[in-house]
């Protein structure tokens, strides 16, 4: 046990260094290459001093609003999973399975497709689906209570229902649903300063409202009695967490369209390596989301060329894989 204990806290430490530096690392990368590369040096005279260079259109306009878009778009989308798969006390908890995405996704299609008018409420309309399916899952699954269990069944369920209802507006709308296909897939391509900006309130209120959710996430993992014997009003913190989380996953969700992956198989890769504390959890997967997200983006539009591979698929073609092959070595993580 001693051991142990101290394994983790090496690996945690190991986690608070080299993760800040990937992110790093991959931002840079995600900066310099792309149709056209960069000079690392050009971008540096860029950033730090106004230059008026060749490339500072395609860094300025192009590239860095695409890159801090992809920061918190895996941000919200790994803290949002860590947060379900804490309170739910489930693996497999995540915004993309248990319906929360789709909520945030049907509203966007409809939004898109029915009134393209209010494009510019896209976010909201999206966090409102995203909470409204929250809401109907958590009613769904309370019965003088709500277990884990009860609310990843019911989101499931909602799950393929949205995905129905989506599929049904796109077919009567079918002379409209080629400006919803990328969309669909999931991916920054023409994102801009403009989607930050939208974007950019919600996700910093939701990722600093998650911090605050760190004490009772951790509470609630010593089971419902335990922690209602520590004062903690279960269901409530439940509910405001699942909200929170969908806040989370409807930001993301309104920006660079149904994303998956990442809050699954981040905040689990973490939770292995560190443990479940959420303390360490909860900002080393947002690190570690932002992370993915922007490495898999550069990957997706610059390893294709000419073709630009929405993030989306590259992430589920990659991560399905890599998620069963660590499952199946997940005693090596102790």
């Amino acid at each position: 046990m001693v051991m142990n204990k101290l394994q983790r806290t090496r690996r945690r430490t190991i986690a608070w260094i080299t993760l800040p530096i990937l992110l790093l690392v991959v931002s840079m990368y995600g900066l310099a290459y792309g149709s056209v590369s960069i000079p690392l040096q050009e971008i540096n005279q860029i950033l730090l001093h106004n230059d008026e260079s060749t490339y500072r259109t395609i860094l300025m306009n192009l590239r860095l609003p695409r890159v801090l878009v992809g920061l918190l778009v895996g941000a919200c989308l790994a803290a949002s999973g860590a947060l379900l798969q804490g309170v739910m006390k489930n693996p497999l908890a995540d915004p993309g399975i248990i319906g929360v995405s789709a909520g945030g996704g049907l509203a966007a299609v409809i939004t898109m497709v029915m009134l393209p008018q209010l494009s510019y409420l896209l976010p909201v309309s999206a966090f409102l689906g995203a909470f409204l399916s929250a809401i109907v899952i958590y009613l769904l699954a309370w019965d003088r209570g709500a277990s884990p269990v009860k609310i990843v069944l019911a989101g499931v369920a909602i799950n393929a229902l949205l995905g129905a209802l989506t599929n049904g507006v796109m077919v009567m709308y079918s002379d409209r649903v080629q400006a919803v296909l990328p969309w669909l897939s999931g991916g920054l391509n023409g994102r801009s300063w403009h989607h930050l900006e939208f974007m950019a309130p919600y996700a910093i209120i939701g990722l600093i409202a998650s911090l605050f959710a760190i004490k009772p996430a951790n509470l609630l993992l010593l089971g419902d009695d335990s922690a209602q014997l520590l004062g903690q009003r279960v269901e409530l913190q439940r509910m405001l967490i699942i909200l929170l989380s969908a806040l989370l996953a409807g930001t993301a969700v309104s920006v660079a369209g149904l994303i998956g992956f990442v809050g699954l198989v981040i905040p689990h890769i973490i939770r292995l390596l560190i443990g479940e504390d959420y303390r360490f959890l909860l900002p080393l997967s947002i690190v570690g989301g932002g992370t993915l997200v922007v490495l898999a983006d550069t990957v997706a539009r610059s390893w294709f060329d000419p073709v630009e591979l929405p993030v989306g698929i590259l992430l589920a073609v990659i991560g399905a894989p890599f998620f069963l092959i660590l499952l199946k070595k997940r005693g090596n993580f102790g």
